[in-house]
Formats: C-alpha cells, sequence, structure tokens
C-alpha cells in the first residue's frame, strides 16, 4: 500500500512540473507573437500606408482631361471605375474592390473608436459642469403639487427636453421661463414640459416620488405624475421679445377670425403685446393688422410660404381700413408648435425594416428629427448617442433591431449591414460640407465648431484622406447592395421641406396630415442648428484635397445616373 502511495506521489510532481512547463512555454510563445506583431506594425508604419487613395477614375473622365496626380507620379495601368467594374478583378491591387472593401471597413472601425474617444472625453467636462450648477442654481417660484400626467391628452404641451443625468428643477424652470411659459412640469426624473394651464387632474403627493437625475433630494415628477412648479419669477426679469422672431409681410387671409382661434384688439397695439397675448394662450404666431392681434398655426389657409414686400405692410401698424388691411405682419413667439411633437414607438413591429443611410455629417441627425415629428414615430439607431436621446431621441435606448421604430439611423456600408435592411432613405450631402460637419461633431460635438487650433493641425489633412473615400464607397455600395432606395439629397430636403418629406413619409409607408407637416415646417431646426463661434471666409482644403474630393464627387454621380436616379445637385460641380 505504501508502495503504490509512493508511486502516485511521484507521479503528481511530474504531472505539476509538466504543467508548470506548458505554462511558462505558453506565455513566452504568447509574448514572441506579440513583439513580432508589434514590430511589424512599426515596419508598416514606417513605410508609410497610403491614406489618401482615391477611386479609379472612370473612362470617360480621362477623356474630358480629368485624371489622377498620382498617375503622373506612378505611371501604371488606368482603372475603369463603374457600378459594374466593382464586381470585376483589379489590375492594381492598391485600387481593387478589395482594398476598397476592407478600407471602408478599416474606416468604420475608425469612426467608432473617434467616437467613443469624443463621448468619454466629455463627460468629465459634463459632469463637473453639472457639479457646480448644482450647488449655484436654485429653483425659484412655487411648487404647485402634483398632477396627473396624460402623454396623448397632455396639459403643459410644450415639451422642452430630456435629460437622464443631469436634470434639476431649476433647469427645466428657467427652459420654460426663455420660452414665455407660467409652469414648468417635470415627469420621470428627467423630462421637462411647459405650459400656461394647470393640468386639471391632481394627484397624490406621494405619487410625484422619483428624484431629479441631476439633484439629489428634489422631486421631478413620478411615473405619468408631474411636479408642477410656477415660473412667474423667473419670468418677471426675463425679457420676453427677445424670442419673438419676425417671418414677414405676408397677405391676410379673407376672414381673419376663422383662420386664427385667438384675437385681440388693443388701441396702440405693439409687437410685444401681442406676442405675450399669444405666449399666453399659446400659440406659435402672433398676427398683426392695424390694432387686431391674431393668434393661431400655420394652415393651408395662411400656410407662410408666400411672403411679400415688407413695404407693403408699412400701413398695417396705422389703419386697418385701408391698402395696407390686405396685408399683415407675422412673428414667431417663443412658444414652440405642439401639433407635431407627439411622438411614439410602434404598437406593432413593423414589417419592413428600413435604413435611414447617409455618410456622417450629411444630415441624418436632422433628417430623423423631420421624420419624427411628421410620422409621429421614433426613429431608431445603430448606435447609442446618450447626448441625442436626451435631445429626446427616445429611440436611441431601443434595439436597433426591434422593428419598433420607423426607420433606423447607420452609417455603415458594408454588403453584410446593408442586405439586413428590406429598404433604405440614403441621404446625400455635399461632401465638402458633410467631412466638414463630420470634423466639427469630432471635436465640439452636435451643435458646436472645431476651432481653429483643430483645422490647422495634422489630424485635418489626415482626416479627408481618410474619410473622403468613404463618403464614394458610402454611396456605392448602397447602390450595389441596397434592396430599394429612395435617394434624398441634403440640399433638395433644406430648399424644398414639404415635398421631399412628403416623398420621405411615402417612403415609410406613413399618412400624415398637411397640418402636421406645416408644423413640421415650422419647427423645421429643431434643436440642431450649431452654436459658437463660427469661421468667417475660412477655406480649409487645400488644392490637393480638391482634386482628391472632385474626382469622387464625378464618380458617385455617374454611378446614380447608371441607377437611373438623378444626378448630384450642381452645387456638388467640382470646386
Amino acid at each position: 500500500m505504501a508502495k503504490a502511495f509512493f508511486r502516485l506521489q511521484k507521479f503528481l510532481r511530474r504531472t505539476q512540473f509538466l504543467l508548470f512547463f506548458l505554462t511558462a512555454a505558453y506565455l513566452m510563445a504568447g509574448s514572441l507573437l506579440l513583439l513580432q506583431r508589434t514590430r511589424l506594425v512599426i515596419q508598416q508604419g514606417s513605410r508609410g500606408t497610403p491614406t489618401n487613395q482615391a477611386l479609379p477614375v472612370p473612362e470617360e473622365m480621362s477623356r474630358v482631361g480629368i485624371t489622377d496626380p498620382r498617375s503622373m507620379q506612378s505611371p501604371g495601368p488606368r482603372l475603369l471605375v463603374r457600378m459594374d467594374a466593382l464586381q470585376e478583378p483589379a489590375l492594381d491591387q492598391r485600387h481593387s474592390p478589395h482594398w476598397l472593401t476592407s478600407r471602408n471597413s478599416e474606416l468604420r472601425q475608425l469612426r467608432r473608436r473617434w467616437f467613443h474617444r469624443f463621448t468619454s472625453d466629455q463627460e468629465p467636462l459634463q459632469t463637473a459642469g453639472f457639479k457646480a450648477m448644482k450647488h449655484t442654481a436654485e429653483h425659484k417660484g412655487t411648487y404647485m403639487g402634483c398632477f396627473t400626467h396624460d402623454s396623448r391628452e397632455r396639459t403643459l404641451k410644450g415639451a422642452v427636453f430630456y435629460d437622464l443625468r443631469k436634470m434639476t428643477v431649476a433647469h427645466c424652470q428657467e427652459a420654460c421661463a426663455e420660452r414665455a411659459y407660467s409652469y414648468a412640469g417635470l415627469a420621470y426624473g428627467a423630462e421637462c414640459y411647459c405650459g400656461n394651464t394647470l393640468p386639471a387632474a391632481a394627484a397624490k403627493p406621494e405619487e410625484c416620488n422619483i428624484e431629479c437625475k441631476g439633484q439629489k433630494g428634489s422631486v421631478c415628477g413620478g411615473v405619468n405624475r408631474l411636479s408642477v412648479y410656477s415660473v412667474e419669477e423667473l419670468r418677471a426679469g426675463a425679457r420676453r421679445r427677445r424670442n419673438v422672431i419676425y417671418r414677414g409681410c405676408f397677405r391676410a387671409p379673407e376672414n381673419l377670425t376663422e383662420t386664427f382661434p385667438a384675437s385681440l384688439m388693443q388701441p396702440n397695439l405693439t409687437v410685444e403685446m401681442c406676442s405675450e397675448f399669444c405666449s399666453k394662450k399659446e400659440f406659435p404666431l402672433a398676427v398683426i393688422r392695424g390694432q387686431e392681434c391674431y393668434c393661431g398655426y400655420p394652415t393651408r389657409r395662411f400656410s407662410l410660404r408666400e411672403g411679400t414686400d415688407g413695404l407693403r405692410c408699412s400701413g398695417t401698424r396705422n389703419a386697418s381700413s385701408t391698402a395696407g388691411g390686405h396685408y399683415c405682419l407675422v412673428y414667431q413667439t417663443p412658444v414652440q408648435d405642439t401639433r407635431c411633437t407627439d411622438r411614439k414607438f410602434l404598437t406593432t413591429k413593423s414589417k419592413v425594416f428600413v435604413a435611414l443611410s447617409s455618410f456622417p455629417g450629411a444630415g441624418n441627425t436632422w433628417a430623423r428629427h423631420l421624420i419624427e415629428h411628421a410620422t409621429g414615430y421614433y426613429t431608431g439607431s445603430y448606435y447609442f448617442d446618450g447626448a441625442l436621446y436626451n435631445k429626446g431621441f427616445k429611440g436611441e435606448k431601443d434595439h436597433w433591431r426591434s422593428r419598433r421604430t420607423i426607420c433606423v439611423k447607420t452609417h455603415e456600408s458594408g454588403k453584410t449591414e446593408i442586405e439586413m435592411f428590406d429598404s433604405a432613405i440614403l441621404l446625400i450631402r455635399n461632401p465638402y460640407k458633410s467631412l466638414m460637419a463630420e470634423f466639427n461633431r469630432k471635436y465640439a460635438g452636435h451643435l458646436g465648431y472645431a476651432t481653429d487650433r483643430n483645422w490647422k493641425s495634422k489630424e485635418w489633412p489626415d482626416f479627408v484622406n481618410s474619410y473622403a473615400s468613404w463618403w464614394a464607397s458610402h454611396v456605392l455600395e448602397w447602390l450595389k447592395y441596397g434592396k430599394r432606395l429612395l435617394v434624398v439629397h441634403y440640399e433638395d430636403l433644406k430648399q424644398s421641406l414639404i415635398p421631399k418629406l412628403k416623398e420621405m413619409v411615402e417612403f415609410l409607408n406613413v399618412t400624415v396630415t398637411e397640418d402636421r407637416l406645416l408644423c413640421v415646417e415650422n419647427n423645421r431646426d429643431g434643436n440642431f442648428k450649431r452654436s459658437g463661434a463660427k469661421q468667417k471666409n475660412f477655406e480649409p482644403f487645400t488644392q490637393e484635397m480638391k482634386d482628391l474630393i472632385n474626382r469622387y464627387i464625378l464618380t458617385v454621380d455617374e454611378a446614380l445616373r447608371g441607377r437611373n436616379f438623378s444626378g448630384l445637385p450642381r452645387e456638388y460641380v467640382p470646386r
């Protein structure tokens, strides 16, 4: 027995030594492999990678004198570039379809890293800013109580914003005061609503039990419950007229009282008086004709699409019976047009999986704003952007394949990613503008501008060399692999909003009213205009960059026409 035990002990010792030896060998092999890969990367970096490779130049372009400058530096075989050429074997490996595909994949990964780096860099700044605000900003006004909050029949209709991280009572009150509302209501700890009339249905005080996301100890409503505060003290010192926008001089409709729901007759009527009256009535338009003030919305009778010479309104302020009485002055009040602000998820899963595809910086966020307000349904996203979620894009939090959203934002352009969708709205924007917009987003977020230092850094030319080819390949791959496409040019959408938006809504198989579309037009910008110091007479593109981008423009234009789509707008014509 002792002998058998001794043998077992000896065997276990040998096994232990063998395991130790194998583990050490495995670690050494892994270290050697890591060193070898690092050396290979360094060698490749020292040789330089062709980041400024261009798409091959079509034969037709070569006939009209458009050539690739690199072909003069390093002579080589010329390639044809049509849609069918993407399926043919390449003569030069650097310009082959395989290179474009792999390059596109690399750029997608690069952009994701840049995006996450940007959000992680901004997080400490936002948190620090909130901490400073938390200790200095105390809410004013009176707490009015807890009320029932019905998302469909809201009393406080002016939804201002959502903020999952730093919502406070003071923040909501200030936002409502800026828009000339009397009451601020908070729900779910992160949602802010405004209005001029208290909700009718009161709730039990204990039902408003959710703490504000950005202020411990403060109550910001509950589930379907509003904590309502007055903002009268804040409004007392506010200059309300600063938010009144002059819309222009328009021909007055035949029957003003039928067109506008509210009116006021006032001697010595001023713009401020009319705007204040209409704001209290919660109307976005203040219309003045003589001593008459009317409040309402843009409608089919009064669409605000055909303005006239301002001189025709010169007599409007003095007498309604003169020639000036046929015209009226129109002002935009601080109140939001709420006829199109209600949005929800689809009640049943969509049978058609639709993409809203674009190159970064092509206006995808703005297009989502228009689609959501026109259809009343949330849009989804292939990515999760907390900043956009806080702006009210609740579809950001939903899984992109849930099919509960009307369409899904994506910047992807690989074959697999494209073929997952049944159809797509392909949004295209001038590459010069797209590149600048995405560079601004990279360094200053969705609403800011990059600094002069950013533009003059080495990252800008590297960015153009890398992203310019992606702009072209993004369109080419969607044209090649997309099953059903609606091509929309950003510039056309901006210039002819209602016709183009109608086309997009019909493509999404949704029926909308004319008044809702007019509401979208009235709220066309939403919260997506960039703020901050914009460079004046700034030209960031060198001639070499222009030559590169211009070739891509011509290539994409030819590809679109090859698929029987209209070509690129005239303003894309090479500089």
